[in-house]
């Protein structure tokens, strides 16, 4: 006959084992939209700001932390644009193949010129890259995104736009989103810690 200590022993074990088993897991992101399979991204073309074509071949084999804007933008865009310069570096030390990407929903001013001057001069090795319109509002659907132009016929107009940061992974997939934190009398943006953390988690829960 089995003792009673042999069957507590016995789920003491299994226990111990379902235990290491779960802490050996990586933990999921805290705050991003995860996508644990990801999602596809239709077809595009853009132009860069060398004036070369920007396509789904430049997301390949990277990290891409994109989110879309205008260099007019009064305050979303160079906020954010400064907050990844901050932490670009720990990007980078998670997964050296991360990248920056600025996508200008605004073409009629935003030419290759003007967006390459303008992202680098927070990080140069950022891109940017825009398109016409039709191009444009695919995309940007595509991903999760949206803009609109307000009062189009002013030589200055703004556009509203997205404030959230998508993440594509190495396979040209949506990973995940990155919203932003909004609060009364302050810049829409993403928490950067988090992101940073939350993209750790990504990069080990993939094993990219």
């Amino acid at each position: 006959m089995v003792k009673p200590r042999f069957y507590l022993l016995l789920l003491l074990f299994i226990g111990s084992l379902m235990a290491a088993y779960y802490w050996s897991q990586p933990s999921l992101p805290e705050q991003a939209d995860y996508y644990p399979t990801g999602r596809d991204i239709n077809p595009f073309a853009l132009t860069d700001g060398d004036g070369q074509p920007f396509t789904p071949a430049e997301l390949a084999g990277h990290w891409t932390f994109l989110f879309i804007g205008y260099t007019y933008c009064p305050d979303v865009c160079p906020t954010t644009l400064a907050d990844l310069r901050a932490v670009y570096p720990s990007l980078k030390t998670i997964a050296s193949n991360s990248q920056v990407v600025f996508i200008s929903a605004d073409p009629q001013r935003d030419d290759s010129a003007r967006l390459k001057s303008y992202t680098a001069f927070f990080e140069p090795e950022f891109k940017a890259a825009t398109g016409p319109h039709s191009a444009l509002f695919p995309l940007v659907r595509n991903l999760g995104l949206v803009y609109s132009i307000v009062e189009s016929d002013r030589k200055d107009y703004l556009i509203d736009h997205s404030a959230s940061i998508v993440l594509i992974n190495p396979a040209g997939k949506l990973a995940a989103m990155f919203r932003p934190r909004v609060a009364p009398g302050e810049v829409p943006h993403v928490d950067m810690q988090t992101m940073v953390s939350d993209f750790a988690h990504i990069v080990r829960l993939t094993g990219e």
